[in-house]
């Protein structure tokens, strides 16, 4: 340590990454708990003193809604938690979900120079400790409104991408209501992602703290039934368009239509959304096997698999048509899987769903794959192998292969410019052929992640801010 007690910074490249504390995954793989427990106090200033505070620092460009990473994590390393607190809450609307969920390996971490020499600092894990400790002390419950501006904005979802924008905007001074057609604002936060790795209770103080400091949330609202487009339109100054991409995907194969088929979307809205995996204290019905199939790879498969084998799948199954180096899934949602004992199929495609007399499923009729040239993701696309057929018994089906956007607010907006997969058509800024309608997050990109589409509400609301006073 250098004479002014100050960390050297050969003493900070000479601390080792710290592990996140997690359940034991032969307990974890049989509830709903969070799997990750978090850094204590200690951990998190000793992680925290690895930053090497850069000048330049990378992790902010890095970051899809430019936290000032550096100095929410020098204030952990000074022991000051309240400034850390209120660092990170000025630049995320919601860094307790971000820093559960959150892809740090692929952004902010893979660009910590730290990372050059070693492990790059735990910026997700310390992200998550000061959220943490920011909702157990109420730190930003306390809020002091800005003068109003007169101005009123529609935000259309209360996922990621909307509850980001309606954060921003309401923190300039504009009045925000937003709309969300389920029962329960959140959106993919509440009904896409498992309570084992998004606790329910976090999202709904999230968006508690928004509602406090003026967030107005109207449920139960199906923008395209209850109102259309050109209604809100006509009642806001500006409308945010932040619906998702909810309409399933399906594989296109015999036999998809039997009883046991499940969407990913319909399976894990009746899990977490709808409380199933708390049977019987609940009574919404989700079917349950003792084998249990789930095919494709990304987040979303994981999510499924893993609560398949929570609700007491003694064999829950990946099938992904292409190797272990191609699955888009987070590196540790993945990890997890295989430690609580997911099995993984891999150069495998489905050809048929396999079910008896009465229609219900009971196999899996499946090729081996091997992989050929790369197509147009970039990576290496899989070829059939010619006699491979063979049949994966199962008793459930979930077809985890993707999202598309939902037309039901389109359909009512005839004017509103879309691409060719029925995406809204959207600048950087997210503005969209309709004057003051903007739109971001899934609905623009296709399926995405949470971080992704908090950008979008981030860079909207700017631009939203700059229409409302006439700047552009």
């Amino acid at each position: 340590m250098s004479v002014d007690g100050k960390i050297s910074g050969k003493e900070r490249m000479a601390n080792p990454r710290q592990a996140m504390r997690a359940q034991e995954p032969g307990v974890r793989n049989r509830n709903f708990n969070e799997v990750n427990l978090g850094f204590t106090e200690q951990l998190a200033l000793l992680e925290a003193q690895r930053c090497l505070q850069c000048k330049a620092a990378k992790c902010i460009a890095g970051c899809p809604v430019f936290v000032d990473i550096p100095r929410f994590i020098q204030a952990v390393a000074d022991g000051d938690m309240a400034a850390a607190a209120q660092s990170l809450l000025s630049d995320n609307a919601l860094p307790a979900v971000t820093g559960r969920v959150c892809p740090q390996e692929t952004q902010c971490e893979e660009v910590c120079i730290r990372g050059l020499k070693g492990a790059p600092v735990a910026i997700g894990h310390l992200e998550r400790f000061v959220a943490d400790w920011a909702r157990a002390h109420e730190v930003g419950t306390f809020y002091t409104p800005p003068a109003p501006t007169g101005k009123k904005v529609a935000v259309i979802g209360s996922g990621p991408a909307g509850l980001t924008a309606a954060g921003e905007l309401v923190k300039i001074g504009h009045a925000v209501t937003i709309y969300e057609a389920f029962h329960t604002p959140g959106g993919v936060l509440v009904y896409g992602i498992p309570e084992f790795r998004l606790p329910k209770e976090i999202v709904r103080q999230e968006v508690a703290r928004l509602v406090d400091q003026g967030v107005q949330i109207e449920c139960n609202t199906v923008i395209g039934k209850t109102y259309t487009l050109a209604e809100l339109r006509a009642a806001f100054d500006a409308v945010f368009v932040a619906v998702g991409a909810g309409l399933p995907v399906f594989m296109n194969v015999p036999g998809e239509n039997l009883k046991g088929v499940y969407s990913a979307n319909e399976y894990l809205t009746r899990v977490n959304l709808m409380a199933a995996y708390d049977f019987p204290n609940v009574s919404t019905p989700v079917l349950k096997g003792k084998r249990v199939a789930v095919v494709g790879g990304g987040n979303v498969a994981m999510d499924a698999v893993r609560s398949a084998k929570r609700l007491g799948a003694d064999d829950a199954i990946i099938v992904y048509r292409r190797s272990r180096k191609e699955l888009p899934a987070r590196v540790e949602e993945v990890d997890h899987a295989e430690e609580e004992g997911i099995t993984f199929d891999f150069l495998v495609a489905p050809l048929e769903v396999v079910g008896n007399a009465e229609g219900w499923v009971t196999g899996l009729k499946c090729q081996r794959m091997e992989l050929g040239e790369p197509d147009s993701s970039g990576r290496r696309r899989p070829v059939p192998v010619a006699g491979s057929e063979f049949v994966i018994p199962c008793e459930i089906v979930i077809v985890a292969i993707g999202t598309r956007a939902n037309p039901l607010l389109t359909a009512t907006a005839v004017d509103l410019a879309l691409n060719k997969w029925g995406n809204i058509e959207a600048s950087e800024d997210g503005a969209t052929s309709l004057p003051g309608v903007f739109a971001g997050g899934d609905i623009v990109r296709g399926a995405a992640t949470v971080i992704l589409a908090m950008g979008d509400g981030k860079r909207a609301a700017k631009a939203i801010d700059a229409y409302l006073r006439g700047e552009v």
